[in-house]
């Protein structure tokens, strides 16, 4: 390393490895690089979230740069300036003494500054015979045209997060709408389901809302909503088909006689002595009116699950729903109460049932019965995979995660 690449402060200032740290960079400055000092200010200026300096602190480095007599930063210049504390107190809007030492503190922490005090921590330049400054005692510039490039992704990282907030505070406003207004309208119209409890998981919801402060605070207010959300419309939508399907009942239960001969599920067969009263009368399948839960927060919510699956591990509904079939003959689930369960529910919402009665295990005295007590549920449309869901993720301290 160079003699005098590294100065230290005048006086009382303490010396920190950061300083040298930063010191070392701006020394690596490329030959020849420049960039234009006002925009580098304005990308320091929109990253100050990140570099956690305050407005006064800017206002100085607004000051400081107003003495750099070029509009480019050059190493090709001489990027230290000098002026008095007078002098920059004019230029920052006449800042008091002590608030501009502790601003101009706060940008060397920063890295956006250095110090190169002089022998005795005045600010000068001397000159040579030709007039052109041989040395300068101040504040070196060099740090901002170093950190040029990592200033600018700073600004365009936090004109990002404040793009998603903006989008995640929309979103919230309108499940909010959504949500009051259907909760209201099936109430009203005497909708069948538990509307009480399911006001009072949107009140809890809103309660947490309310204490939300940080952006990731935020999103997980908007995925428990967007999950609210969605279990409302997945519990009217399955009323309506079942209005829908009571219209034309004949009808539909020959269409069902015929469709369980070609039935597509892949489940074993049941044997004789497993066969049983079933738990709803046989009913088309609803899966494709049914929206699947994010696999993602299937597995977060009922983690025991993956050790069913290929090597130990999930990664798509398919292999959820052959670890289920597993799961259901260790929990000695008949295949005639699976098979119903994917009847009513479908496929993927039987699996996840499956995931979430084996993460309960120690609690389910029969797996059996309770599967075929939430398919009964379901049939009726009283029943919907999110509140357990949701209670397992906060059981197993995780974050709850929406659908949307």
């Amino acid at each position: 390393m160079q003699s005098g690449t590294v100065t230290t402060p005048f006086g009382r200032r303490p010396m920190k490895l950061a300083l040298v740290k930063g010191q070392f960079e701006s020394a690596k400055i490329k030959h020849g690089k420049s960039a234009d000092k006002w925009k580098v200010y304005r990308d320091a200026c929109d990253a100050r979230s990140l570099l956690g300096l305050r407005d006064r602190a800017f206002a100085v480095l607004n000051a400081l740069l107003s003495f750099y007599p070029e509009t480019e930063l050059s190493d090709d210049n001489n990027m230290i300036v000098f002026p008095s504390n007078a002098q920059l107190s004019a230029r920052a809007n006449g800042i008091a003494g002590t608030t501009l030492r502790e601003n101009l503190a706060l940008l060397v922490d920063a890295g956006l500054i250095h110090r190169n005090d002089s022998p005795n921590g005045k600010r000068y330049a001397r000159k040579g015979r030709d007039g052109e400054i041989e040395a300068a005692y101040g504040f070196s510039l060099a740090p901002l045209l170093a950190r040029s490039e990592e200033l600018a992704q700073m600004a365009q990282q936090v004109a990002e997060d404040r793009r998603r907030l903006k989008i995640t505070k929309e979103r919230i406003s309108l499940c909010r709408r959504d949500i009051r207004k259907l909760i209201t309208a099936a109430i009203e119209e005497g909708a069948s389901g538990d509307w009480g409890l399911i006001e009072t998981h949107y009140l809890a919801a809103i309660g947490r809302l309310s204490r939300a402060k940080t952006d990731q605070a935020l999103s997980a207010c908007l995925e428990e909503l967007t999950m609210l959300h969605e279990e409302i419309t997945n519990i009217l939508e399955m009323q309506l088909i079942s209005q829908k399907t009571g219209t034309n009942g004949d009808e539909y239960r020959h269409h069902i006689q015929n469709s369980n001969t070609e039935s597509s599920y892949e489940l074993e067969p049941c044997s004789e002595g497993e066969q049983g009263e079933p738990a709803v009368p046989t009913r088309e399948p609803l899966r494709e009116t049914i929206k699947a839960f994010p696999l993602g927060m299937v597995l977060r919510a009922c983690p025991e699950i993956a050790m069913y699956g290929p090597g130990g591990a999930i990664s798509n509904w398919r292999e959820l729903m052959t670890a289920a079939v597993v799961v259901r003959s260790t929990l000695g689930v008949s295949p005639s109460a699976y098979q119903e369960a994917c009847e009513v529910m479908g496929p993927e919402h039987a699996a996840i049932a499956i995931a979430c009665i084996l993460e309960r295990g120690g609690h389910i005295n029969s797996a059996g019965g309770y599967l075929r007590d939430l398919t009964r549920k379901a049939a009726r449309g009283e029943f919907s995979l999110g509140p357990m869901l949701m209670a397992l993720l906060r059981l197993n301290g995780k974050p709850v995660q929406g659908t949307g």
